[in-house]
């Protein structure tokens, strides 16, 4: 397996395999979409083990902000789940263009929430690698490059990012790291 834990500056990015809302975190991001409907892979599952408070903090937001911009993300409390938070963050849908620019942006989008709440710990999904139909490698190489540029920045407000995946996923974060950082 590759390597699968980073550390720069006091700053941690680790991979792990596992269900993301079982993580002990501050905050958790949903892969989500710009209605912030929470259905299926791993909206489902924080929705599920959340309560349904999360989706109805959804609905208000959108209802006051309306949809979220592609790259972009907005932030509930965590319903029932042990982390404070749930940042929902738009990745691209397969196709549509530019979506190694996008995830960058979801991922900057979501940190950049987290550091308002002040959050010291936050896990990460594959964004759009599921129904959104993004190439795993894609979503890897996007997500980790932005980790990296974020841990190397030397802010480090935000000292622990975990990628919490499952199975092939997991693996292929895994040589995709492997290759980022030699």
């Amino acid at each position: 397996m590759g390597r699968d834990k980073i550390e720069v500056g006091g700053c941690v990015m680790e991979l792990v395999e596992g269900d993301i809302t079982e993580l002990e975190v501050d905050a958790i991001v949903n892969a989500a979409n710009s209605h912030l409907r929470m259905g299926g892979g791993v909206a489902g599952a924080i929705a599920r083990k959340g309560g349904p408070g999360i989706q109805r903090e959804c609905e208000t937001w959108i209802a006051e902000h309306g949809p979220v911009p592609v790259g972009g993300a907005a932030i509930t409390g965590a319903g029932l789940l042990g982390a404070k938070y749930v940042i929902h963050a738009v990745g691209p849908v397969w196709g549509e263009g530019e979506e190694g620019d996008k995830l960058r942006r979801a991922f900057n989008s979501s940190m950049r929430l987290a550091e308002e709440h002040g959050v010291k710990s936050i896990a990460f999904p594959a964004i759009s690698a599921g129904i959104f139909g993004v190439p795993e490698d894609i979503s890897a190489r996007s997500l980790l490059s932005a980790a990296l540029d974020y841990i190397r920045g030397g802010s480090c407000a935000i000292p622990r990012i975990i990628f919490c995946l499952y199975g092939d996923t997991f693996s292929m974060f895994s040589n995709v790291l492997e290759e980022l950082v030699g």
